[in-house]
């Protein structure tokens, strides 16, 4: 019970130390502990559960020195892998303390330990000799002091705690000062005279022994031998000398100069200086002193960042008999300059880098040192050159390479990066380390088409399986992110016209698919079959390109395919309404010779009517045709073929106008027959022939033939048109007799305008139905339909020469009164129906045979008005 409270008490130490240190594991471990021990339980103070700390290789790194532990990879705990010698790790430095750096994975993450190496008492005082001589002249008088070189104990703390024991003696004691810096000098003391010729050597055993438990001991043997006569030592001006150097200085500088006085005279006032000890030990082979002039010279090399301070013990000794010498101490303080450069270590590297990677990601963790001190050794680091990776410090000399910014592979594949670091002397050491971190690819780009639009051109009637064009689209992502594939998008349709070669009934819609197809790999776009202008013009559809990322993306581009044409439609005749009985011999003798002459295809007989007497230049008839095809290939021309001779007509060559050639008589015959060739302008032309018979006749027998024609045919279905003079005679007559209409019921129509005085206004021409508004002036005309009223307007103005036609609808007016009008009426109308209106209404039921197709009314140079008349 009494261990595992214990065990839980150093779990909270370890815990509450961790966290006021900021996240710092520290252990300690005895020097020269055996291997195998274990310092702590890394992975449980961490905060791993049991086997996390395998999974997530939890290791050790280590700063600068051998760390001697390691990290056990089952348990997770730290233990120590070879021996431990504080001494040969620190040296005299306290306390000892190695850095380590322990990085576990799965995430990344990096814990600082501190692990103190503490002392144990493995090392004795050490003396510079086991044996010491000495020579006191036997006239020194009692309290003269001799300094004697003190031993070192490479422990620390109470482990070098030397104190020093002299064997007893009535004639010497020992005497110990404690400088400062807490070192100790002992002197020898003369506690009695000596006489040489009772005792002439003196054998004493000096003995220190550490502060340790148990307590280690060292001796060094005093062997003193009493001289005679000479009773005065040189004495020294300065006790201490302490003196300041660069660790730079060059070798030979000088460091200082001693000087030290004999009162005795002749030899016994003659003596030369030594260096008679150094601390540490072996320091004095760095140093020279002129045995004349007593000047200190550096013959060796400093270094402050192994001994800061050097302390040197001088003797003068001079040459009498016996000699007599006196001491003293030169305190040498190393100072730093900065002659150490910044070290930059990688600890971990994490690339490839994705380039979706978030900011703030981790990419590698180094460690920074600088064994300077002071400014010296304080470090700054940073990026070169300026990129999306930026420092941040997480301990003491430690850093972590983050993201800053988001990454483009497309822009940059590679980053080269260099992580400089400076410190703070004058002047100013760098250290770098370059890193290479690549950039691995993700799909963040569409394929894109170097054209929105692409407009191809193709010939009608193509070979299917033709190349029509050649698409591409870059993708700039890598590997299969950038493997393109093209198709046609299924959305596209093409419009069918109605009026397609293949004979259609009506258009429609197809799909895009059915004439094109997409290489999916060079984005070659093939037609699938022969292409037909006169089936399509224009076809737009979409090409979609589809990259192979995960998820993949898209992009479009639109195809405009202009069909051009070809000369592959022969011109084709308006068909005739219907034919005279003889027109089927005629037309089998027209067939006959078109065919031997190779001039296309015969249409059916039309027939016209001329008038004997017609002057030169009238238009007997016009002929129709129309081309499929467009441009030259659909430009038409029109030829007369037969009869071949002069005769008394002729065709205009692009209007197709059969017209007199000169004045009609009785020797042309009654009838002829003309035989039209209508050819386009494509290459190879293409034809068709036309057969006009045309009957010479009297001008009202032509006028009334014209007629009954327009009224069978209603005019616009013929391939042939009567001419302006067979139309205008055939006026003239029914004028005649719509005048005569006209006077006889004039009486009849005063009446009725009369009894229209006295008539309610709203029973006038009133009945239900939607109301015209036809208006006209001298830039066109135009209807407005209106409830319950139909109205004809003339624009305002001065009186024109316009002609407004309208179809009158006047029902008989319903028996009963006549129903008001609801509807207010516009004052811009007339209120009653004027006599002449009502005139024209007359005329047209009267007349509905004229030339006409509906009754109508011909109106000339009237005042501007509106007649409104009531009628469905």
């Amino acid at each position: 019970m009494g261990e595992r409270w214990c065990a839980a008490v150093r779990v909270l130490v370890l815990q509450a130390a961790w966290a006021l240190a900021g996240g710092q594991v520290r252990y300690s471990v005895p020097e020269e502990a055996k291997a195998g021990t274990v310092v702590g339980r890394l992975a449980q103070d961490l905060g791993l559960e049991a086997g996390e700390a395998e999974a997530r290789r939890l290791r050790l790194v280590a700063q600068g020195r051998r760390a001697s532990v390691e990290v056990s990879g089952a348990s997770g705990a730290l233990v120590v892998s070879s021996r431990l010698d504080r001494e040969e790790l620190c040296a005299k430095s306290a306390p000892c303390a190695l850095r380590l750096e322990v990085l576990v994975e799965r995430p990344l993450r990096v814990f600082h330990v501190e692990l103190e190496v503490t002392d144990i008492n493995d090392n004795a005082p050490i003396f510079p000799a086991a044996r010491k001589n000495l020579s006191i002249a036997e006239l020194s008088v009692p309290g003269s002091r001799f300094p004697l070189e003190g031993a070192s104990d490479a422990d620390i703390g109470a482990n070098a705690q030397v104190s020093y024991t002299l064997s007893p003696s009535e004639y010497f004691t020992l005497d110990i000062k404690s400088s400062h810096e807490n070192r100790k000098s002992l002197f020898l003391v003369l506690a009695k005279s000596l006489d040489r010729e009772t005792i002439p050597v003196h054998r004493l055993v000096l003995t220190a022994s550490d502060g340790g438990r148990p307590s280690l001991t060292g001796t060094m043997e005093l062997v003193i031998s009493v001289l005679d006569a000479n009773d005065n030592a040189p004495q020294f001006n300065q006790s201490v000398y302490k003196v300041q150097l660069l660790e730079n200085a060059t070798k030979g500088m000088l460091v200082a100069c001693v000087n030290a006085t004999d009162p005795d005279e002749g030899s016994n006032k003659e003596f030369s200086y030594t260096i008679l000890s150094s601390i540490p030990i072996g320091s004095k082979e760095l140093f020279t002193v002129d045995s004349k002039t007593g000047e200190i010279r550096l013959t060796g090399t400093l270094d402050f960042e192994d001994v800061r301070l050097h302390e040197l013990q001088i003797e003068a000794t001079d040459k009498g008999t016996p000699p007599l010498s006196g001491h003293c101490s030169v305190e040498l303080q190393v100072l730093d300059v900065n002659d150490n450069a910044p070290e930059v270590r990688v600890t971990s590297l994490s690339v490839p880098v994705s380039e979706d990677a978030s900011v703030g990601t981790v990419v590698a963790l180094l460690s920074v040192s600088d064994r300077d001190s002071g400014a010296n050794g304080r470090v700054r680091c940073w990026v070169w050159p300026a990129s999306p990776f930026g420092l941040e410090a997480t301990f003491a000399g430690s850093y972590s390479l983050v993201l800053r910014e988001a990454l483009d592979r497309e822009r940059v594949s590679e980053y080269e990066v260099e992580v400089r670091a400076e410190d703070g002397g004058a002047p100013a050491l760098r250290a770098s380390r370059g890193l290479r971190v690549p950039v691995s690819d993700v799909n963040d780009n569409a394929p894109a088409f170097s054209q929105a639009v692409y407009t191809v051109l193709a010939r009608e009637n193509n070979a299917a399986g033709a190349e029509l064009a050649r698409l591409w689209a870059r993708d700039p992502d890598e590997a299969g992110n950038g493997r393109v594939s093209y198709s046609v998008w299924e959305g596209g349709a093409a419009a069918v016209s109605s009026s397609s070669s293949s004979g259609a009934g009506a258009g429609g819609w197809r799909p895009a698919s059915s004439y094109v197809s997409v290489d999916a790999e060079s984005g070659r776009v093939w037609a699938l079959q022969p292409l037909d202008y006169e089936e399509l013009q224009v076809l737009q559809f979409e090409v979609r390109a589809v990259d192979a990322g995960e998820p993949p993306l898209c992009g479009n581009a639109t195809v405009q395919l202009f069909v051009l044409d070809e000369n592959d439609n022969a011109p084709a005749l308006l068909p005739a309404a219907g034919s005279a009985p003889e027109a089927g011999g005629a037309a089998g003798e027209a067939a006959a010779a078109a065919a031997a002459a190779g001039l296309g295809s015969v249409s059916d007989t039309l027939w016209a009517w001329a008038a004997w007497g017609a002057p030169a230049g009238q238009v007997v008839a016009k002929i129709r045709a129309v081309d499929a095809d467009s441009g030259y290939n659909a430009w038409l021309r029109y030829e007369l073929w037969e009869p071949r001779a002069k005769g008394p007509f002729r065709v205009g060559l692009y209007s197709g106008e059969v017209s007199t050639a000169r004045a009609l008589d009785e020797a042309d015959g009654p009838r002829h027959r003309l035989l039209i060739v209508v050819r386009d302008h494509g290459e190879p032309a293409r034809s068709a022939t036309a057969t006009l018979s045309v009957s010479l006749v009297e001008a009202a027998e032509a006028a009334l033939a014209a007629g009954s024609s327009s009224s069978s045919s209603s005019r616009a279905a013929l391939g042939a048109e009567m001419g302006p003079g067979a139309a205008s005679a055939a006026t003239n007559v029914w004028l005649v007799v719509a005048i005569c209409a006209v006077s006889s019921l004039f009486l009849l129509a005063v009446v009725l305008y009369g009894a229209s005085r006295w008539a309610p206004r709203a029973a006038v021409l009133s009945g239900p139905g939607p109301t015209t508004l036809v208006c006209a002036s001298e830039v066109g005309s135009w209807s407005y339909s209106q409830r319950h009223s139909r109205s004809l307007c003339v624009a305002d103005g001065a009186a024109k020469s316009d002609l407004m036609v309208f179809s009158p609808n006047f029902p008989p007016p319903p028996p009963g009164p006549a129903p008001k009008d609801t509807q207010p009426e516009p004052s811009a109308l007339l209120d009653t129906v004027s006599g002449t209106a009502l005139l024209a209404s007359l005329i047209s039921l009267f007349a509905p045979s004229l030339l006409f197709p509906k009754p109508v009314l011909v109106l000339s140079r009237l005042r501007p008005r509106c007649l409104r008349a009531m009628g469905p």
